[in-house]
């Protein structure tokens, strides 16, 4: 069977890794191209868009894809809805992997909003040290509010700088511990953080940071997922995959 993985996530990585060894599988892992220098992967990779629903639907007849497997970013939501109609056109086999969001525990102080736009709002109007942790391609909103301080963690550089009076850049790739998003959120004096819900282990450091430190975190919502087949784990997804399989292994194909 032919495999195409959406990736870009840690599940992403973590299910090719389960998959690389298997005979009876055709993988191929797809990234967006968004970093320059994207990690190491353990299965055949393509770079780059589709070109829409219509492209991927194309891709997919073109190299016989059986199943379709969405693990991209939660807020990733046109990469997800486009799998969706390209899946249905194509008669591909779809399932999400979508990682949970963060839980809040008692000591967060979270402001939820509805996007990035409502997140520069939410900041107000009086000078504010801001710690953006949202990734490169949604600063520009950000310019609206040149009053604030602004700290700037991305894995590739911004460019161009964001147009305003104050920011500081720290190229960067996770995971990020708490010890180390508390000493970077205080050696810059942050006193807000705007960060995605983006699930995980791996960029949570930040949340429970600005928990010890007593600090707002301004969160966007995450983009309302297509309702697809959809599991929460890397081990539910493989699972799927065997049930899928199954057929395909007792015809002997």
């Amino acid at each position: 069977m032919h495999i195409l993985i959406l990736g870009g996530t840690a599940e992403a990585r973590a299910l090719a890794e389960c998959l690389a060894h298997r005979s009876d599988l055709i993988v191929i892992l797809s990234l967006a191209g968004r970093t320059a220098l994207p990690a190491r992967q353990p299965v055949p990779v393509r770079v780059g868009g589709f070109g829409g629903v219509k492209g991927l639907a194309d891709y997919m007849r073109t190299e016989r894809v059986d199943v379709l497997i969405d693990v991209t970013h939660p807020y990733a939501g046109v990469i997800s809805a486009n799998a969706a109609h390209a899946a249905q056109a194509a008669g591909v086999r779809l399932l999400a992997l979508r990682r949970p969001s963060w839980p809040s525990v008692p000591g967060d102080r979270w402001i939820e909003v509805a996007d990035v736009a409502g997140a520069v709002d939410a900041l107000g109007g009086a000078p504010r040290r801001v710690f953006l942790a949202i990734g490169r391609k949604e600063l520009a909103p950000f310019m609206r509010a040149p009053q604030h301080y602004y700290l700037i963690r991305s894995v590739d550089p911004v460019d161009p700088p964001l147009a305003v009076p104050r920011a500081a850049y720290v190229i960067a790739r996770g995971p990020f511990s708490e010890d180390h998003d508390r000493a970077l959120l205080r050696a810059h004096n942050i006193d807000v953080v705007v960060a995605k819900n983006s699930g995980g282990t791996g960029t949570y450091g930040k949340i429970a940071a600005a928990r010890l430190l007593g600090l707002p975190v301004i969160m966007p919502a995450r983009p309302r997922p297509p309702e697809v087949s959809a599991v929460e784990t890397v081990e539910d997804a493989l699972a799927w995959l065997d049930h899928v399989c199954a057929p395909c292994a007792d015809r002997g194909v």
